[in-house]
C-alpha cells in the first residue's frame, strides 16, 4: 500500500518517526536517570545529551531556518512520548520546543537568521510574566527584571522572558487603547543571573529556577509583543500566538503522564503475590481501572480532534479560529484533570508501594505539579465555556484573555 502523502504546508527532511524511535531508544536511559535528575535540581548532564539530537528547540520551525516544520499533532507526540519515559524529561523538552516555536514565528527576520541560521544550535527558557522592564536605548533596550520558574534555563542558550516597557518615567508605556505594552525579549542566558531557589514537590529535575537581568542590552530585533505579535512565517499555524503554541507543549506533556501511570498501575495489579496480586483479583480495581482508562483515552481522542482539526485549518490556508483555541484550552485543561484522577486512583490503589520513591510516587507528585500551573486555570476554562456556549460569541482570544473585538 502506498504511504500517503505529507501535506506541502509540512516539512518533509525529518520523520517524527524516526524521532518517536530514537527516543523509544535513550527511553531506558532517561528512566534510568529521573532520580537523579530530580536529587541535582535539573536534567543531568547524562539526560541532557541525551536528548539534545533531538533538537526540540525547532520541531516547529520552518525548513529555511533549519527546522523540522512538524504538525502539531507530531509535535504532540514527541512529548508525550519523552514524557512517558521521564516527566523533567519531557518538561524541558516541551519548554523547549514551544518557546523556540514562538521564536521563530514572531522575531523578524534579522533575529531568527542569527538564532536559527546555519551553525546555531540554541536552545530557549524563560517565563511570560512581564516582570522585568525595558528602557529604550540606541539600538535596542535595557532589560532590568527577576522572573521566576525558568524551565531547562541551565539548559538553554537564549532567554524568553516578558518586561513592560518603560515610558520614560518608570511607569509601563500603554498602546492607543490604554493597554500596557509587554514585550518578549531574548538574551543569551550567560547575560542573567541564575539564583535558584527550586525546591518542590516535583518535577525538580526541570531547573525551573528563579533568575535575574540587571541592565541586560536588548537588540531591537530580539523583542516582539507578547500578547498581539502577528507571526512572520508559517502565517497559518503560527496564528495560534503564544498561548496556542505553549499549550502544545503543556497538553502533550499530561498525555504523557497519565498514559504511564495507568501503565505502572496495570503492571502492578497484574503481579501474583502481596497486595498487588489481591489488586488483581479485585473486581472494584478493575472497574475502576476501565473507567479511568476510558476517561483517559476520551480526552486524548478530544485533544486530538482539536488539534488535527486545526491542522486542517491551516492546511487549507486559514488562521486559527477563536472556537478553535476554546477548543484548546478545553482539551489542555481535561487532559490534565484526567491526569489528576488517574494518578489520585492509580496512587491511592498502590498502597505502601505508592509511597516509596519510584515511578508511581514521582509520577503522581508532578502531576499535582503540573496541575497547578497557570496555564490550566480555571478561568481560562470559564471563558471558553462562555465562548462556546454563545454567551461571548463577539470575543477573541488575546494571550489568556477572551476580550471583546476592538
Amino acid at each position: 500500500m502506498n504511504k500517503p502523502m505529507k501535506h506541502p504546508y509540512w516539512g518533509t527532511s525529518i520523520d517524527y518517526k524516526d524521532m518517536l524511535k530514537t527516543i523509544a531508544e535513550i527511553g531506558p536511559l532517561l528512566e534510568a536517570n529521573a532520580a537523579a535528575d530530580e536529587e541535582k535540581g535539573e536534567l543531568t548532564a547524562s539526560t541532557f545529551e541525551a536528548l539534545k539530537p533531538l533538537r526540540m528547540s525547532h520541531i516547529f520551525a520552518s525548513e529555511n531556518l533549519g527546522g523540522a516544520q512538524l504538525p502539531p499533532t507530531q509535535g504532540l507526540e514527541l512529548i508525550e512520548a519523552i514524557t512517558w519515559h521521564s516527566g523533567s524529561a519531557g518538561w524541558v523538552s516541551m519548554v523547549h520546543c514551544c518557546i523556540g516555536a514562538m521564536s521563530a514565528a514572531f522575531l523578524p527576520d534579522s533575529a531568527v537568521e542569527r538564532l536559527f541560521g546555519p551553525g546555531t544550535d540554541n536552545r530557549f527558557s524563560g517565563q511570560g510574566a512581564p516582570l522585568g522592564m525595558l528602557k529604550k536605548v540606541d539600538g535596542g533596550y535595557r532589560l532590568t527584571g527577576k522572573w521566576s520558574y525558568g524551565s531547562g534555563f541551565s539548559h538553554a542558550t537564549y532567554t524568553h522572558s516578558a518586561a513592560f516597557v518603560d515610558d520614560g518615567t518608570g511607569k509601563p508605556a500603554t498602546d492607543e487603547n490604554g493597554n500596557a505594552i509587554i514585550m518578549a525579549t531574548h538574551a543569551p542566558v550567560s547575560e542573567h543571573k541564575q539564583l535558584g531557589n527550586w525546591d518542590v514537590l516535583g518535577l525538580g529535575g526541570t531547573g525551573s529556577i528563579d533568575y535575574a537581568a540587571e541592565d541586560v542590552f536588548i537588540a531591537d530585533d530580539l523583542v516582539f509583543p507578547i500578547q498581539t505579535a502577528p507571526p512572520l512565517r508559517q502565517k497559518e499555524f503560527f496564528s495560534l500566538g503564544v498561548v496556542g503554541l505553549a499549550a502544545i507543549g503543556h497538553t502533550g506533556w499530561a498525555l504523557g503522564t497519565g498514559r504511564r501511570m495507568l501503565d505502572e498501575i496495570a503492571k502492578f495489579a497484574r503481579s501474583k503475590s502481596g497486595r498487588a496480586g489481591m489488586l488483581g483479583e479485585s473486581e472494584k480495581f478493575w472497574f475502576d481501572y476501565g473507567r479511568a482508562e476510558a476517561r483517559y483515552r476520551a480526552a486524548r481522542a478530544f485533544v486530538f480532534e482539536t488539534w488535527r482539526d486545526i491542522e486542517a485549518s491551516v492546511e487549507a490556508g486559514h488562521s486559527v479560529s477563536t472556537r478553535q483555541i476554546s477548543l484548546v484550552h478545553l482539551a489542555k485543561s481535561e487532559i490534565h484533570e484526567v491526569g489528576v484522577d488517574v494518578c489520585n486512583f492509580a496512587y491511592r490503589a498502590a498502597g505502601g508501594m505508592s509511597l516509596r520513591a519510584g515511578v508511581m510516587q514521582r509520577t503522581y507528585r508532578e502531576m499535582l505539579v503540573a496541575a497547578n500551573h497557570f496555564t490550566i486555570a480555571p478561568s481560562i476554562v470559564t471563558s471558553a465555556g462562555r465562548e462556546i456556549g454563545g454567551l461571548w460569541s463577539d470575543r477573541v482570544w488575546q494571550f489568556y484573555d477572551l476580550i471583546e473585538k476592538k
